[in-house]
């Protein structure tokens, strides 16, 4: 663990997010690539200069010499990112994409990255520099020149870059006048193999417009609608489209609070937020990405025995063996891990999950009948599961690495679970499993209720439990407590006064865990509140705190796992999907309580 000095200096994560839900790709306001992993999310970076300054390569298209001012932004309504550099002797915009687009009835989404780099005024000086690494910076690779293009050798399949710029300019790392508009193409297996300057521009403007397409296709009111916008962008990139996983963020290692330990590999698809995934997906009123994400929940069931693991890769593979690597970290922070041992936790509350999450099939009349096959015994098994567990203890949502309890929130997601069950089972016409799934359901009742503190009028994280939680507003959301009820608002009053702050964030809990007491608040937990205040009635309340939580995104309305609230600053794995998530659900409720006319 890393010991470092507090501060109060604002930190924000100064990076753009690309992608084309093939790859994800974190681009500085310097233009330097700071991290891409090929061929896959889950992959070893080929730029990883986030975690370590020195091992993790470089991409750059930099200004020659002196100081430079940058503006970074994407172009509207898409995911591609544009920068600009401003500096004595000129200014030039360098526009960075994945290529995404309809071709051949299909989805068009190579290893493709794309720069297009133009002279915007005066005569810029630049240098390009790229040097792409393997194996988590320990493998260099070889470079072989050609005439159009630099091979980097060593890894599984060929990277190459295609560009128009002189070669020797590049691999001797000189500066040169930007007097025209160049492009690079760099790519992992399959090369560009056609005109570069006119396939560039034709993959910008389709990609361009996949994107402004697939926007307009969103079905969403006009509350807050921009940062909605971004949020679901971004939430579309870390659907890895293969097999339908959606990653929990971008990044591994980012640690949570600087010093903290708290450094974890993200890049893995969690069981336990499918439930809130499909609802934000449904609230923008985008179907296909839901669909897909089932078919990813199918495929992991099929393989499913004795107990659903807290978590998966996105090829649905269940050993993500915790490691640590050799790097400096990313502000010295470490350890930097690839791997997630959380993967062998006990957390029960995935059973419910899933079945919450299959509800639409048999409710949603966008399925058809052929969707539906061979889930009754997923459901069953899913029921057996819950009953098997009922009673035993689990590390919980927040994933203690050395404390089982009786969770209220694994409860409540079997108690959820359960009630969608039986909805299925009278799909099914299987009085069996509605038997079942109705037993369970007030099984899970009667243990929430034990966590329920009379004197204090508060739900506690766990039976025989003093301590408070913030998953323990989804009593609220979930509708096991009636939101209009002094029950539920009581409830939410308790989880005020002890885990919020005076900024409006939220702590998950303040009680210590494996590494103490946490620093930093946790940002989904912000939105949930903002949802709770919208359920119980208090809108003028949840407005006000939706609002103030927009601060906290980056330059580009991006947003981290976690927020310093004493300083402001961004924290965690970034982007992260969950936060995204939180604000379109949290958006989405206060629009529903709106209920007004778009010209009011």
């Amino acid at each position: 663990m890393t010991t470092l000095p507090p501060t109060s200096r604002t930190h924000t994560y100064n990076m753009g997010l690309i992608g084309n839900c093939a790859f994800l790709g974190l681009i500085g306001t310097d233009t330097a690539v700071r991290w891409l992993c090929w061929p896959r999310f889950d992959s070893s970076f080929v730029f990883g200069s986030l975690l370590d300054s020195q091992k993790g390569g470089e991409y750059s298209i930099r200004p020659a010499e002196g100081e430079f001012r940058s503006n970074q932004y994407y172009l509207d309504n898409t995911n591609v990112l544009c920068t600009e550099i401003e500096t004595h002797d000129g200014r030039y915009r360098v526009t960075d994409f994945a290529p995404r687009f309809g071709q051949y009835e299909r989805n068009y989404k190579p290893l493709m990255f794309v720069r297009k780099v133009e002279p915007l005024q005066g005569t810029p000086r630049v240098r390009v520099r790229c040097r792409p690494v393997g194996q988590y910076g320990e493998q260099v690779l070889n470079r072989r020149r050609s005439s159009n293009h630099i091979a980097f050798l060593g890894l599984e399949e060929e990277v190459r870059l295609t560009t128009n710029i002189p070669l020797t300019y590049v691999l001797e790392d000189e500066d040169f006048v930007l007097n025209d508009t160049f492009y690079l193409v760099l790519t992992y297996g399959a090369p560009l193999e056609a005109p570069l300057e006119s396939t560039a521009e034709r993959f910008l403007r389709e990609t361009t417009q996949y994107w402004r397409k697939w926007v307009k296709s969103m079905s969403i009111g006009t509350f807050h609608q921009a940062a909605v916008i971004r949020s679901a962008l971004a939430l579309k990139l870390h659907q890895y489209e293969d097999t339908g996983a959606i990653i929990a963020a971008t990044t591994t290692s980012l640690p949570e609070a600087p010093g903290s330990g708290r450094n974890w590999d993200y890049r893995f698809c969690w069981m336990r937020d499918t439930y809130y995934i499909l609802t934000a997906f449904n609230n923008i009123g985008h179907f296909e990405e839901m669909e897909r994400y089932f078919h990813y929940i199918a495929n992991i069931s099929t393989k499913v025995e004795d107990k659903y693991q807290p978590l998966y890769s996105i090829s649905g593979a269940s050993k993500l063996i915790e490691e640590e690597l050799d790097l400096e970290g990313y502000l010295g922070n470490r350890p930097v891990r690839i791997g997630n041992d959380a993967y062998t936790h006990i957390q029960n509350d995935v059973y419910g999950q899933v079945l919450v999450a299959l509800l639409p099939l048999y409710v949603d009349r966008r399925f058809i009948d052929f969707e539906r096959t061979h889930t009754e015994k997923l459901i069953y098994d899913a029921l057996r599961l819950i009953r098997q567990t009922m009673n035993q203890p689990d590390a919980g949502l927040w994933e203690f690495r050395t404390l089982s309890q009786y969770h209220a929130y694994t409860y409540l997601f079997h108690w959820a679970g359960s009630h969608a069950a039986c909805k299925v089972a009278s799909y099914f016409r299987n009085p069996e499993i509605q038997q079942m799934a109705q037993e369970l359901m007030d099984e899970a009742a009667d243990k929430i209720e034990q966590c329920y503190n009379q004197q204090r009028g508060v739900y506690t994280n766990a039976i025989g439990s003093p301590h408070l939680d913030a998953s323990t507003m989804q009593l609220i959301l979930m509708g096991y407590l009636d939101p209009a009820s002094e029950k539920a608002k009581q409830h939410l009053v308790e989880l005020e006064k002890e885990l919020m702050t005076p900024e409006g964030l939220f702590y998950r809990y303040r009680h210590a865990d494996d590494f103490g007491t946490p620093e930093t608040t946790f940002l989904i937990c912000s939105f949930w509140y903002v949802e709770a205040l919208a359920a119980v009635g208090r809108l003028d309340e949840a407005i006000r705190e939706f609002e103030k939580l927009l601060q906290y995104t980056n330059h580009l309305g991006l947003l981290s796992e976690d927020v310093d609230a004493k300083t402001g600053s961004q924290w965690g794995n970034f982007p992260q999907a969950y936060s995204h998530v939180g604000l379109v659900n949290a958006a989405y409720r206060i629009s529903k309580k709106l209920d007004r006319p778009n010209f009011l």
